[in-house]
């Protein structure tokens, strides 16, 4: 039996059988979301039974966010009075469901103590927190990507994937001409 297409057969059926893999979701690298740009800003919470408290720090402002624990709904009309690190700052209402504070400086890289005082008609309560403040270590990283030497790395492997088919297929029908000539 002579097969002298067997070589060009196995590579069809090399090509036909490696199909493209098909990943779930969120592991396919189409589509992807865009990536956030910029840093995140510094926050802090603080929790109680009655309230939520919700500060960002950007630059010498902190803008809090006042909520009901129960319900999430927003206070208005709050006294809150906030101490930093050892400092004393009233809050100023700023729109309708917001509060600022102006620092005199912007904060120092590190961990400070929050304990914000706050006073809503006749409730009033003490919540604590911490404003954990990095250093823009990790800010320049960059989304997850391929660079071409990785497919390059895939290319490659797939061709001598290929090259040892063909060889195989070779080296059969060498030793199936071989024994058949030895049998006439």
């Amino acid at each position: 039996m002579n097969f002298p297409n067997l070589p060009a057969a196995m590579c069809a059926a090399a090509i036909l059988a490696s199909s493209p893999a098909w990943a779930g979701p969120g592991h396919d690298h189409g589509d992807a979301a865009p990536a956030a740009v910029g840093q995140t800003l510094p926050r802090f919470s603080a929790v109680s039974e009655t309230f939520e408290l919700v500060g960002v720090l950007s630059g010498k402002q902190i803008t809090l966010y006042l909520d009901r624990f129960a319900d999430n709904s927003p206070v208005r009309g709050a006294q809150i009075e906030l101490e930093i690190g050892g400092a004393k700052f009233k809050a100023e209402k700023h729109g309708d469901d917001e509060y600022e504070v102006v620092l005199p400086d912007a904060p120092k890289a590190g961990v400070l103590p929050v304990t914000a005082t706050v006073t809503a008609g006749n409730e009033a309560d003490l919540l604590a927190g911490e404003l954990d403040i990095h250093e823009a270590a990790h800010a320049d990283e960059a989304a997850h990507t391929h660079s071409w030497t990785e497919y390059a790395g895939w290319v490659a492997g797939g061709i001598a994937a290929l090259g040892l088919l063909v060889w195989g297929g070779r080296r059969v029908i060498h030793a199936r001409n071989a024994r058949a000539g030895a049998a006439a």
